[in-house]
């Protein structure tokens, strides 16, 4: 059945978590006006909401007085919140950050006073024998125990927003890509595959592909995404009885990706990654994906030889740890040190982060939103997107209710 013409509403493109919670926040504050979801997939999160290790993050990484150290902070709790309402497994079940070093002593005290500055409750400070008694194949000088984290099933997460907006009228339309979006007078104009419709306002929630979507409705975004994919292992039995919770290293503040880690698995057992390295393919989950128009992309966008020039080393590292696996588990043993390889048993999952790069090589570290007339583009929404969806909702729909008439 093909979409209704020329039907005043709200047209939010993309149904992964943050397009998702944006049209509930939407629905919360304009009630009286009809919004559509479109989704290019036969089902509601199907890439960067799926795709993901499935954990919880409360806000300890980012830098204080930012959006999003607010928004994951907000959003955690509101999270936590919308999975207890609704039924939705999850677990909080707390995550400890490991410093194996002198160097990432100083950084974890970093770290410990960033989370308290952006108000995470419950911080605490690990000695050798505390580590030892809550992971007790876990070694390291210090660590910081995050009980607020936990692990929770997004795809439950998403599938119960796509049944709430149903139930209160919203209409969330999947297997729908946009291919053109153009200005009519005060309307914009969304083309589909199969129609088009025409609304007061569009919010990109495209993830992968906002900034091609932003492209499309005529907008010069800032930055670029450049997709990288992160691969991980899920751990035999053996494995899974070295992990109790979840146990990450000390990031690297210079870089947007947290390092591999160890994270229990809210459907059972554990898995062990990611590491990051950019992708051939905006979509593409094996190593093998590749596509001549995405990899085109960033290698003629001048800020991403910038970046490389300006990430040297972190970017050949991680190129070698996607390529062997041996080195794979050396960084895994720096946390653990009886993982073994046979541990490492199958591949597991594979997801593609939605990395915004700006003009300069820098990657872009904040949520990031551009506006114009009728239009929101949400352009960087990475980790912690999933756990914070609601929270960037109700921030998306505080900015377009400021726009739009009662």
């Amino acid at each position: 059945m093909g979409l209704k013409t020329k039907m005043k509403n709200i047209a939010i493109i993309g149904g992964g978590l943050v397009g998702l919670g944006t049209a509930l926040g939407l629905q919360r504050r304009k009630p009286g006006h009809q919004l559509i979801v479109l989704e290019k997939e036969a089902e509601v999160a199907q890439h960067q909401s799926s795709h993901n290790s499935g954990v919880l993050h409360c806000g300890l990484y980012y830098q204080p007085g930012s959006l999003k150290a607010r928004l994951a902070v907000d959003g955690i709790r509101q999270m936590i919140a919308f999975c207890q309402q609704h039924g939705i497994a999850h677990e909080v079940c707390g995550k400890i950050v490991l410093a194996v070093d002198d160097a990432e002593v100083t950084r974890l005290r970093d770290l410990h006073a960033r989370g308290t500055a952006n108000g995470l409750d419950g911080l605490r400070w690990m000695t050798p024998d505390e580590i030892a008694e809550r992971e007790p194949f876990a070694r390291g000088k210090a660590a910081l125990l995050v009980p607020e984290e936990g692990i929770v099933d997004y795809l439950a997460v998403a599938r119960q927003m796509k049944k709430l907006l149903a139930d209160g009228g919203a209409r969330v339309v999947t297997s729908s890509e946009v291919k053109a979006i153009r200005r009519d007078g005060g309307e914009q104009v969304v083309v589909t595959r199969d129609t088009e419709l025409r609304a007061d306002f569009i919010v990109n929630c495209g993830g992968l592909h906002c900034d091609r979507i932003a492209e499309m409705a005529g907008l010069h975004p800032r930055c670029r995404i450049i997709p990288f994919r992160g691969d991980y292992f899920k751990l035999s039995e053996r494995g899974q009885r070295l992990v109790r919770h979840l146990i990450y290293p000390v990031p690297d503040p210079r870089f947007p990706f947290l390092g591999v880690h160890f994270t229990r698995m809210i459907g059972g057992g554990v898995e062990a990654g990611p590491n990051a390295v950019l992708a051939t393919k905006r979509e593409g989950y094996r190593k093998t994906d590749f596509s001549l128009r995405d990899v085109a992309d960033y290698a003629t966008f001048g800020g991403f030889y910038r970046f490389l020039m300006r990430y040297p080393k972190a970017a050949a590292s991680e190129l070698i740890n996607s390529a062997s696996k041996s080195i794979f588990l050396s960084n895994l043993q720096r946390l653990v040190p009886d993982i073994q390889m046979d541990d490492l048993s199958t591949e597991g999952g594979a997801g593609v982060r939605a990395q915004a790069i700006d003009e300069e090589g820098k990657p872009v570290m904040d949520f990031l939103f551009e506006e114009a007339p009728g239009q929101l583009h949400v352009l960087n929404a990475p980790s912690p997107g999933a756990t914070a969806s609601l929270a960037i909702g109700e921030h998306i729909a505080a900015k377009v209710a400021g726009q739009l008439p009662a």
